[in-house]
Order: C-alpha cells, then structure tokens, then sequence
C-alpha cells in the first residue's frame, strides 16, 4: 500500500518532464510544475488518519450565534442567492473586506434566471456589482445568463462567475452556459464556453502571481432528456488554466478533466444536484462535495494531473451528518466546512475524514435554504447565504 503513493509521484514526474520537452505553453508548465511541488504528498494526506492519540480540535464548535448580515436581494428583485466570494483587496468597484453574492432566481423565483451579482460591507451596505444580460454578453454563452455557485475574485481585480441559464426565462431547459468575466467595475469582458464546460456549478481557485488554476464542477452532462430524480454518473470537475497579463483581461490557457463520474440529476424542486462545493487543500488534494451521495471526494494531485479520476474520485467520508453536502471551503485549522441541503447543518471534516457534530446554521433548521459559504475575511466566522430568507448570514 505504502509504494502506490511513490509510483504514482514517479509516473507523474515522467510525464511531466516529457511534457515541457515537447515545449508547451510556459505558463501552463509553470502552473503544473508549482502544482507538483504541492501534490506530491496529496495522496499519502488523503489516505492517512490522525496520529496516534491526537484530539482533532474542531473549528465550528467555536461558534454558536448566527447573526444577519444582510438582504441580498437588489433592485431587480432576483433572488436564491447562491454564489459567495471574499474581495481580497480594494480595487474599481470592489472593497477590501466585503462579498460578492450571485443569485441564480429573477424575481419570477424561477431557476436559472438570475442576472445580479451584489456587493456587502461586513456592516450590512448593499450595493449591485453587476447585472448582466445574454444580449450584453462579449462572447458565446449558450442559453443565456443564470448566475450559479460559481464565484471567485482573481488576484488581477477580475471576476469569474458561472452561468447555468434556463431557456424560456426559465419555463425551459438548462443549457451548458459559460463562465463569464467581469472587470473590477462589474462589466463582462468576455466569456469561456465550451472545453468541457457544461453548467458549471461551483468552483473555486488557486493562485500565484499571474496564474490561476480554476477548478470547476459541471452538472449537465449527459442529462439531456433524463427523467427527473434518475442519477447519472457523468458530472464532471474542470481544471481550467487561466494567465493574467497585467492591465488586460485574464487570458484561458488550457482546459483539462480531472475528474468524472459524479453523480448528477434533473430534480422537479432544485432543477439539477450534482457535484457541488469545491475546495483545494495544501497538499494539493482538490475536495468535491458529491451532493447526490452524500459524501466528501477527493481528487489528489488536483493542480498537475494529466488524467481524471473516475468513478466520482475518491471517498474522503460519507453519510453521517452529511445530507446532500452544497456548498464547501477550507477553515483556517485545514478542515473541510460544508452546509447540508437536507437540513440547516453545516458539517466539519478532517482532511482524515472525521465527521465532528453538526453544527446549526439556519435558525429555521430548514432543508434546502443552505447554499454558499465562505470563511469570514478575519477569519472568525463563517458568511453564508441562506435562500429561504435571501440574506448573507454569519455564524460566529
């Protein structure tokens, strides 16, 4: 058991090494060869427990009072605000220490129509980042404009949001969508479609310097003309490579599938559950809340793997306290956080896959108002987004 890890790293450095002789683009090498250094014991973390004797120390058990933050509905009335992100620096429109929230609902409170993204002040000021629209769109997006969970600020002031649209204004179908890109004042510059985007879900971000990894979960693939509530098992998780030149839009490199089969549904209630919440561990282990299943994945050697994982990765933990795990992101103690949507519960995880008890975050205890969280910006604290009041909640 112990020399798998070793093979694996062997196989992995080879074709590495076989792979900048052949002279591709430098910044995806440079992506991939800072990835390796990080993954190299991603797999070993993974698969290892506790020490011997050693209490994990849990992060959520700290906290006990949910206090409101904010309404994040905007002018238009859209609701269902699922997309959470932290504005790491202040630059154009964006202010250090506030969220970005995306909501995926018109004020029609039908899926896949939300056109807003809003912009809250840790003392509750709300303000309209962006409203987009399909006409209004620099490039191909397919079906239109349905902001999803998928939300991160870009080191460069830029921001990257999915778009799962619903056709019809949202009496159709989902349609595979696109990742959009904003500027730091709120407008679209340009989109990326296609390479194995379709409905992009989540995602979250890595970044050093002038690069970024962005790691996706899709949620439509192979769902055209499924019955409701049958499961799929072709949900997907992109590595998308991104170069930001400085004073222009950051530029798509690459675009790669590190992981598939991931189950994934059309469902009356939610329109699609699939594979959520992603977060990316220092030991370069990529976590996917896997919502259908109940369950914590893990992709090892997520920032330089050349081939996916199959069968919906690798088992961290599952059931337990999780019930339809959403959204997902990393503590400032290295667990994992996720909020159910079977429930008001966030969980807590251990990069070992201890479960601690749940811990109550919607005061009504209500299934499927969870969606978004994020650790709060001083670190004492987890924001979330609650869509059955649409508002930006703090547990603290």
């Amino acid at each position: 058991m112990h020399g798998h890890p070793t093979l694996t790293v062997r196989a992995h450095a080879s074709a590495i090494a076989a792979w900048c002789r052949r002279g591709w683009a430098r910044g995806e090498r440079r992506l991939l060869a800072i990835g390796f250094a990080a993954g190299v014991v991603s797999l070993a973390s993974v698969t290892a427990g506790a020490p011997a004797g050693a209490a994990p120390s849990s992060y959520l058990s700290h906290l006990s009072t949910v206090t409101r933050v904010a309404s994040t509905i905007p002018a238009n009335g859209d609701i269902n605000p699922y997309g959470i992100a932290n504005v790491p620096f202040s630059t154009g429109a964006l202010v250090r220490g506030d969220t970005l929230v995306s909501n995926f609902n018109a004020s029609s409170n039908l899926q896949g129509t939300g056109t807003t993204i809003v912009e809250i002040s840790p003392g509750g000021q709300v303000s309209q980042f962006a409203q987009l629209s399909a006409a209004g769109l620099p490039g191909a997006c397919p079906g239109g404009v349905g902001l999803t969970t998928a939300l991160a600020v870009l080191n460069d002031g830029y921001v990257v949001v999915g778009s799962l649209p619903v056709t019809d204004a949202g009496t159709g179908t989902p349609e595979a969508g696109c990742l959009i890109v904003l500027n730091s004042h709120g407008m679209p510059v340009e989109t990326w479609a296609g390479a194995g985007i379709n409905g992009p879900w989540d995602m979250t971000v890595a970044q050093f310097g002038g690069f970024a990894d962005l790691f996706v979960t899709n949620v439509l693939n192979g769902l055209a003309g499924a019955p409701d509530d049958t499961p799929v098992n072709q949900g997907t998780v992109l590595r998308l490579s991104v170069v930001m030149p400085g004073g222009r839009a950051p530029v798509l490199v690459a675009s790669r599938t590190i992981g598939t089969g991931f189950a994934e549904e059309l469902d009356p209630a939610a329109l699609v559950i699939g594979p959520t919440g992603v977060a990316l561990g220092p030991n370069g282990t990529l976590y996917v809340a896997d919502t259908v299943h109940s369950r914590i994945a893990a992709i090892p050697f997520a920032a330089f793997r050349f081939f996916p994982t199959t069968g919906g990765g690798m088992t961290l933990t599952v059931g337990n306290q999780l019930m339809g795990p959403l959204g997902l992101t990393l503590a400032p103690n290295g667990d994992l956080l996720t909020v159910n949507s079977g429930n008001g519960n966030g969980v807590e995880v251990t990069p070992s896959g201890f479960q601690f008890p749940a811990v109550q975050f919607d005061p009504a205890d209500a299934a499927g108002d969870l969606f978004g969280l994020t650790v709060a910006p001083n670190g004492h604290g987890v924001l979330f987004v609650d869509d059955g009041s649409n508002t930006l909640q703090l547990l603290h």
